[in-house]
């Protein structure tokens, strides 16, 4: 089952072609797990991002019905 995520989001890096705000729908295989979804989805976007976890600053998520 297919969860969506709405996402806002800083990428805090030296890199400028990556650095800067973003937002959007983030599709997952499942949900995030309890008590953890903050640091799974900055977890989740800074792996996309091919960036460390540190740089993604994540300004307001909400799961998406």
């Amino acid at each position: 089952m297919i969860t969506r995520y709405y996402a806002h989001f800083v990428a805090d890096t030296s890199e400028p072609q990556v650095s800067g705000e973003y937002s959007g729908v983030v599709e997952l295989d499942g949900p995030l797990r309890p008590q953890r979804e903050l640091r799974d989805l900055r977890t989740l976007l800074a792996r996309n991002f091919h960036l460390p976890a540190e740089d993604i600053r994540i300004l307001n998520w909400a799961t998406l019905h």
